[in-house]
């Protein structure tokens, strides 16, 4: 049969070559992980939020959790900001698309310097400020130390040039404590750095100690009592007025718009979403939705069938692992997902999505799609960034292109597939994903505008399907 599809052009959306725009923004970075940027960023998100300010969150790194706690606070989704996914165009484009009017907050990941390696910034939420030229709030772990601290600050100040720091949040500091130390800091940076208030130890509104990250928004008992707690104490010792005009006083941004390829034939795209499954860039599915995609979303774990009319599937991460009984119970959506694929269904699988087309996760029946059964390793597994070389032509991309992509998994697969040869910055590899013209399922995680032809050529197999569907 005549393949219709390749007749149908994809054309670019109209746009501006490049934009000028004055967006309010501030980083909440940290001096390293534990020191409470998390915690001390959900305050002033939401302490902004009771003052009915427009605000948009965003979060250095390719992470899903912290996002899942701001759009818990602001009720709208948490960009991702990644210089190792993005270019420096593409990572100040997609911070101006998702850009609020009054503020904008930026989170920072790991410790303010911390990148790819040890040994190097790079990918660091320090490049994120510098290429977006965002200033930069340090919070810092304020106890058990004193008169340290201002080595500390001088250090972060000194390390590297266009580090954008403009003040300083103690956390876990004293009311007793904290004007003291604000003196010093203004005596000793005058105006290079300002104080901008402390947080006292609160230990029952803590949101740092989620165990690596295994706890979403939604599994916190009392989080919305935790964070009103957190927002009244931030009106009471944080200097947030000084914060916001920090933000306000940030340069213009400029940047060339991202051209998005429209296709004049839509396409149905079934999205699962549930607690098993929650780990999506947004802007991921943003761009599916530009570019024709409708978007429906279904649960493995209570749906028993998938949405009607679909062409495609996408399963994201999650925790399947968590709730493998209950997915191994739902016979009709497992049943579903393995006809629809075995009919030719076009479905990306990123890591818990992958586990579930395999044959069990646990000892637990799953779609069984894939061979190979997921086990329990009790330890992170190839954790980080990666580069992806494809083996072989697929449905995202040709032989030999490279995706930038990130793993982040405590569970492994006896066999994690072939199609791609994954390698870290130390120059390990090894081979993962399952792929061909119409598949990838694999561990990594990737994102579209880290290689925007691989949306094209999802979407392109999706309308392929649509049109054998139909013939």
């Amino acid at each position: 049969m005549e393949d219709k599809t390749t007749r149908i052009k994809a054309k670019p959306k109209d746009h501006n070559p490049s934009s000028l725009l004055k967006i309010p923004r501030i980083m909440i970075a940290g001096t390293g992980s534990g020191c409470g940027k998390t915690t001390v960023s959900c305050a002033v998100m939401k302490a902004f939020a009771k003052r009915k300010l427009r605000i948009s969150p965003f979060k250095c790194g390719p992470d899903y959790i912290d996002p899942m706690f701001h759009a818990h606070i602001l009720g709208r989704p948490s960009t991702n900001l990644d210089a190792f996914f993005f270019n420096e165009n593409t990572l100040k484009a997609l911070l101006a698309k998702n850009a609020a009017e009054d503020v904008n907050i930026i989170e920072g990941v790991m410790g303010f310097y911390d990148g790819l390696g040890i040994d190097s910034a790079a990918a660091s939420s320090y490049e994120i400020a510098r290429v977006t030229q965002t200033p930069v709030i340090l919070v810092m772990n304020a106890k058990g130390s004193a008169f340290s601290l201002l080595a500390q600050i001088r250090g972060f100040l000194d390390f590297l040039p266009e580090n954008q720091i403009c003040g300083v949040i103690l956390n876990r500091c004293s009311g007793m404590t904290y004007p003291k130390l604000a003196h010093a800091v203004r005596q000793h940076f005058g105006e290079k750095v300002s104080p901008m208030g402390f947080l006292p130890e609160l230990p029952d509104c803590t949101l740092e100690s989620r165990h690596l990250g295994l706890v979403t928004a939604q599994e916190i008992d009392g989080l919305d009592d935790k964070l009103e707690r957190l927002a009244l104490q931030a009106e009471k010792t944080l200097e947030l007025d000084l914060i916001l005009r920090s933000a306000r006083n940030a340069g213009t941004l400029s940047w060339e718009k991202l051209p998005i390829q429209h296709f004049p034939e839509k396409i149905r795209i079934g999205v699962a979403e549930d607690r098993a499954f929650c780990f999506y860039y947004h802007d991921n599915l943003d761009l599916l939705r530009e570019m024709g995609a409708e978007v429906l979303p279904f649960s493995p774990l209570s749906d028993k069938d998938l949405p009607e009319k679909i062409h495609g599937i996408y399963i994201g991460g999650g925790y399947p692992e968590l709730y493998a009984e209950t997915l191994s119970e739902n016979k009709a959506m497992r049943s579903a997902v393995r006809i629809a694929l075995s009919e030719g269904m076009p479905c990306i699988a990123e890591c818990g999505g992958f586990m579930y087309l395999t044959n069990t996760i646990g000892g637990y029946p799953m779609a069984g799609v894939l061979p190979g059964s997921c086990y329990n390793t009790g330890k992170l597994t190839r954790f980080g960034y990666v580069t992806l070389t494809a083996k072989q032509d697929s449905m995202l991309c040709e032989k030999g292109t490279k995706i930038a992509a990130h793993e982040f998994h405590y569970w492994d697969c006896e066999k994690p597939g072939d199609g791609f040869t994954a390698e870290k910055c130390s120059g390990k590899q090894w081979e993962c994903i399952y792929t061909n013209s119409r598949l990838y399922a694999g561990f990594p995680h990737f994102h579209f505008f880290a290689n925007p032809e691989s949306a094209v050529r999802f979407y392109s197999a999706c309308l392929r399907y649509k049109e054998e569907q139909h013939a």
